[in-house]
């Protein structure tokens, strides 16, 4: 996929994709010294991450990937976001970079507790003019503090951080009766979704995905233990 077949798929204009241009470049600075992704895949960034990330969008609350860059959002569009895990910032970086043209209004925030990692989000942030936020943190830690800006979520993403039983442990605490939560899951999803289903409630639809035919997009609602 090259970035003009991406702008395609993903109706983003030409701004967005100089934006998203200025990350790939970035990653592959920092590559050098801090591992973000897998080596090998910094070739393949518009169908390996950015495309693998950017269909996240199809499935947020009054969001659309074919919205016109003009249009205005959704009132009840989701503007607080939450990447956990983040990491090289896939798929909140690629996320925050195309909400700024489809839904001005939204915030997304990072929690990741590598210092390096977490100045790398920093970097793209500043270089891209994002309106974000990166808790340098454990996912725990932040959930526990509640800050004021997490009460209120209406999206969580996360790629590549835990097994699902394990990752719904993270997530819940962050979880209103709105909050939807999209994660990636590879060609064993249906497993790690049976063994979540022993320990927690949840109601979940899995969506097909734009770049792995065996992988999962889980949307996620009404997280809840089982023992509650």
């Amino acid at each position: 996929m090259t970035p003009e077949q991406f702008a395609e798929t993903y109706d983003v204009s030409r701004e967005t994709l100089t934006k998203l241009m200025a990350y790939q470049a970035l990653l592959g600075k920092w590559q050098k010294s801090v591992n973000l992704v897998g080596p090998n895949t910094l070739a393949h960034f518009w169908q390996r991450h950015a495309a693998d990330s950017a269909q996240i969008m199809r499935y947020a609350p009054s969001t659309s990937t074919t919205q016109n860059a003009t249009a205005r959002a959704a009132p009840n569009a989701a503007t607080t976001w939450l990447d956990l895990g983040s990491g090289g910032g896939l798929p909140g970086l690629v996320l925050a970079i195309m909400l700024a043209e489809k839904n001005p209004a939204a915030h997304m925030h990072f929690i990741e507790s590598d210092r390096k990692k977490a100045g790398f989000l920093r970097a793209v942030i500043a270089d891209t003019g994002l309106t974000a936020t990166v808790h340098h943190a454990r996912i725990e830690a932040v959930a526990a503090a509640k800050p004021p800006a997490l009460a209120e979520i209406d999206v969580i993403t996360a790629r590549a951080l835990a097994p699902l039983p394990d990752l719904l442990g993270l997530l819940a605490p962050f979880c209103n009766s709105s909050t939807v939560a999209l994660v990636h899951k590879g060609r064993n999803w249906q497993e790690e979704l049976t063994a979540s289903e022993q320990y927690w409630k949840l109601n979940v639809t899995a969506q097909l995905s734009d770049t792995d035919a065996a992988a999962r997009i889980l949307e996620i609602s009404a997280v809840t233990p089982r023992n509650r």
